[in-house]
C-alpha cells in the first residue's frame, strides 16, 4: 500500500475534469426539461441531422464517460480518508461513517431543491458498503471486485440481448415533466421530486453495484501508484490509455447506432472502460508545462468538486427552466453546447477565486465543520 502526505496534482485535476464533464452530460437532460431521451438514441436521426450529429459527439465523448470517472475519483478519495486513518492510529471507518452520512443529507437536499438525477446519494451508500470492505482486507476487495463486477457486466448484458430481440429499454420521456420544468414553479418542481421519489431515484439505486466497482477500481488505482509522478505512475497511465482507445473507444462508438439497444451498455458497462483512457490521457498532457495554467485551474475545481457540481447544476437550472431564463427546449445543440462550456470556463475562474482567497470549498467547509462538531462531542 502506498501512503502518501502530499496532495498529488494529477487527483484535483482528474477530479475537476470529471466534475465539469459531467455538466457535458447533465446539460441536455436541463436543456431539453426532463426529456431523457435526449441523452439516449431513441430520438437520433442519424448523421444526416447536423443538430442530433452534434449533440450525439459530444454524449459520446462524455456520457457516462465523466460519470465513470467521477465515481473512481471518489474511490481514490475514501482510498486517501482511509490512509490517513491508518497513518494516525484512528478506528476506521470511525469518523468517515459521519462524514459520508452528512454526504447523504446533502445529496437529498441538492435532490430536492436543484436536481433529480443527484448522484450524491448513491456516492453515501456506495462509500459505507466500500469503507467496510477496504476494512476487511486486501482479498475482500479482489473477492468483491469479481463479483460485483461480474453480476453487473451480466445483468447489463442481458439488458443488451433483451434489446436486440426487439424489447424497448430507452430511458423514459414523460411530457408531463417537461412542462413542470417548462412552465411550472420552482415550488412545483420540488413537489414533483417529492412526489416521484422512487421513480426518479431509480438510476441511484441501479448504479451502486457499478459504484461499488468503480470505488474499488480508485482504491487499487491509488494503492499501485497510478496517479504517481514516477516512472511505475507513467507505465501505469500508459497501459489505461491503451485500453481506453483500442477497447473504449470502438465499445462506445455503438452509440452512433440509432434506436436506443446500446443505450444502457455504452452509459453503464462500456463508458467506464473509456473513462481509463482519459486518466492516460491527463496523465500525459499534465507533462506539457504549457498547459499549467490549466491544469492549475482544474485543480482548483477538483479541491472544491462538491460546491462545484451543485453550483453548476443551480446555474443550469436558472438558465433552462420555466422559473429562470426559460430557454430549456429552444436551444440547437451548437447553442447548448456554448452554454456548458461557458459556464465550465466561468466555473474555472470562480474555484480559482475561490480557492485563492478560502482554500476549501463551502460546502466542503461545511461539511468538514459539522463532522468535527460531531466528531468531538
Amino acid at each position: 500500500m502506498m501512503n502518501r502526505t502530499e496532495r498529488m496534482p494529477l487527483v484535483d485535476i482528474l477530479r475537476g475534469f470529471a466534475v465539469l464533464g459531467t455538466l457535458g452530460t447533465n446539460i441536455w437532460i436541463f436543456a431539453y426539461l426532463g426529456n431523457l431521451s435526449y441523452i439516449t438514441t431513441s430520438a437520433y436521426a442519424g448523421w444526416w441531422s447536423l443538430n442530433d450529429f452534434v449533440r450525439m459527439l459530444v454524449l459520446f465523448l462524455v456520457n457516462g464517460k465523466l460519470l465513470g470517472l467521477l465515481t473512481i475519483m471518489f474511490g481514490v478519495g475514501l482510498e486517501l480518508k482511509y490512509q490517513q486513518s491508518i497513518r494516525k492510529g484512528n478506528a476506521w471507518p470511525g469518523v468517515y461513517i459521519w462524514t459520508v452520512l452528512f454526504l447523504f443529507v446533502e445529496g437529498l437536499i441538492h435532490f430536492t431543491l436543484v436536481m433529480e438525477y443527484d448522484i450524491l446519494m448513491s456516492y453515501a451508500v456506495t462509500a459505507i458498503i466500500v469503507a467496510f470492505i477496504i476494512k476487511a482486507g486486501d482479498k475482500a476487495i479482489n473477492r468483491t471486485l469479481y463479483l460485483v463486477g461480474g453480476f453487473h457486466a451480466l445483468f447489463i448484458l442481458l439488458v443488451l440481448l433483451t434489446a436486440l430481440l426487439g424489447a424497448n429499454v430507452s430511458l423514459p420521456s414523460n411530457d408531463a415533466i417537461v412542462s413542470i420544468y417548462q412552465n411550472g414553479t420552482w415550488f412545483e418542481q420540488i413537489d414533483n421530486r417529492l412526489t416521484n421519489f422512487w421513480f426518479f431515484r431509480t438510476e441511484a439505486i441501479f448504479i451502486i453495484p457499478m459504484n461499488i466497482f468503480l470505488f474499488l477500481i480508485g482504491v487499487k488505482f491509488m494503492r499501485n501508484g497510478v496517479f504517481a509522478q514516477g516512472e511505475n505512475g507513467r507505465q501505469a497511465r500508459k497501459k489505461l490509455l491503451s485500453i481506453g482507445l483500442y477497447f473504449g473507444v470502438p465499445l462506445n462508438l455503438l452509440i452512433f447506432i440509432p434506436g436506443g439497444a446500446f443505450d444502457l451498455p455504452v452509459r453503464y458497462l462500456f463508458a467506464p472502460i473509456m473513462a481509463l483512457g482519459y486518466i492516460g490521457i491527463f496523465g500525459k498532457m499534465i507533462e506539457y508545462k504549457k498547459g499549467d495554467w490549466l491544469w492549475m485551474r482544474l485543480g482548483h475545481v477538483g479541491k472544491m468538486s462538491l460546491s462545484i457540481y451543485v453550483l453548476q447544476n443551480i446555474m443550469a437550472s436558472f438558465i433552462f427552466y420555466g422559473w429562470g431564463l426559460g430557454l430549456g427546449g429552444k436551444l440547437n445543440s451548437m447553442e447548448v453546447i456554448a452554454i456548458w462550456l461557458s459556464l465550465s470556463i466561468l466555473q474555472l475562474f470562480i474555484a480559482q477565486f475561490w480557492i485563492k482567497h478560502f482554500h476549501v470549498g463551502p460546502m466542503e467547509w461545511i461539511r468538514k465543520y459539522v463532522v468535527q462538531a460531531i466528531s468531538n462531542k
